[in-house]
């Protein structure tokens, strides 16, 4: 049996992070929504996606598939309905298509959705949680560690914590090659707190839970983490940070507030980057929601930053709350810019250009050569395709 997780017909809702990837591929919790699936599944997943993102993130369809909802988050009860599937049956909560059997191999999504609104229908008994705003990334993920941590650590022992650290509470769970120096003060009253293989936490570090740290990531001397926050795989963090997602290798390391954000792969945010996340009259936030192409209300009185991949701005970048900023800009000088800045935007609060897409490749490839890694052919032309689409004409 094949898994193939397809995107929900939401996706365009989670731009825009959803520009560089299926749905399945968001972060949210410890794990990534794949992540989480592939552990419970025990097998790795296939995806179905918009077409320009295909040859990124391939399919793996053969004559038996099970083709998963990437916007739901995984459980143990519904690993069980979903392998208990009939061939030609649509598993579903109210509105939302959970899962597919099929023995067909379908290669649009579109066609995908067309195919699963006429099959018959096993309504699921339990409750289920999914993604469907962007603003819902940082808002589960609360709820989202704790289950991951939950998932990951049950049965195991931790290493052990190490000398001149205060922590309090007993939910803390350190991997393998964690390096946390002394001064580190780390409360897992409020949460659990999950510390990745080969992490450095520096001294004089704060942490209130729930909160993970992924593998690789540095959280710089003196930093505050505020829960529910992740720091994502290859992260560097610091300053003040609370209710935020880094996805992975991406960086924030100096002081400077961040709040109620998710952040991309490969973006940077310079020295006393400032974000808002509470208007001055605590009303109610509206962001830009590129689908529909107006502002949308988020029914949130904290909201701060949307950054897409490989997006960087300078020292002193001061966000309004609810900014989003697209895939690839490069954001800079003084002011507040526009709380919505397109995918390859070059400027700031004076105006906006449109980021020669040569250039901004070449810069990916810097800061990722850092890594030891490259975009692939096939990735370029991903690029080359939300230059041609979701640019700023």
């Amino acid at each position: 049996m094949e898994y193939i997780l397809f995107d929900s017909t939401d996706r365009d809702r989670l731009l825009p992070f959803t520009h560089t990837r299926p749905v399945a591929d968001i972060r949210c919790g410890i794990l990534t929504m794949r992540e989480r699936w592939e552990m419970l599944l025990k097998q790795s997943t296939g995806s179905l996606t918009e077409a320009y993102l295909q040859k990124v993130f391939l399919q793996n369809s053969g004559n038996d598939n099970l083709y998963i909802n990437g916007a739901v988050f995984a459980n143990e009860a519904l690993i069980k309905a979903i392998n208990g599937l009939s061939v030609g049956h649509a598993l579903v909560k109210g509105s939302i298509v959970i899962a597919v059997r099929s023995s067909e191999c379908i290669s649009s999504i579109t066609d995908f959705h067309k195919y699963a609104s006429g099959l018959p229908v096993q309504e699921l008994a339990g409750d289920i949680h999914a993604i469907k705003n962007v603003w819902d990334i940082f808002s589960h993920n609360d709820r989202a560690i704790r289950d991951d941590f939950a998932l990951i650590t049950q049965g195991r022992q931790s290493a052990a914590i190490p000398a001149g650290v205060t922590v309090t509470g007993k939910d803390l769970f350190i991997e393998g090659g964690a390096h946390i120096y002394p001064g580190c003060i780390i409360n897992t009253t409020a949460g659990p707190v999950y510390i990745g293989k080969d992490t450095e936490i520096l001294e004089g570090t704060m942490i209130r839970g729930p909160l993970a740290v992924g593998e690789h990531a540095v959280v710089k001397m003196g930093a505050k983490l505020y829960g529910a926050t992740t720091i994502g795989p290859g992260c560097k963090v610091g300053g003040e940070i609370n209710n935020v997602v880094f996805f992975a290798n991406s960086n924030k390391a100096h002081d400077g507030y961040l709040g109620n954000a998710v952040i991309g792969e490969w973006c940077n945010l310079g020295a006393d980057t400032n974000c808002s996340n509470l208007k001055n009259n605590y009303d109610e936030i509206k962001i830009w929601d590129e689908a529909v192409n107006k502002s949308v209300k988020t029914g949130l009185t904290f909201c701060g930053l949307l950054m897409g991949d490989h997006s960087k701005c300078g020292i002193n970048t001061m966000f309004n709350t609810g900014t989003v900023a697209g895939v690839s800009c490069n954001i800079f000088g003084g002011g507040f810019p526009e709380k919505f800045i397109p995918s390859f935007s070059w400027g700031g609060s004076e105006g906006m250009t449109t980021y020669d897409f040569n250039r901004a490749m070449e810069t990916a490839n810097r800061m990722m050569g850092r890594r030891g890694k490259q975009l692939s052919a096939n990735e370029l032309e991903m690029f080359r395709y939300i230059y041609d689409h979701f640019r700023k004409q």
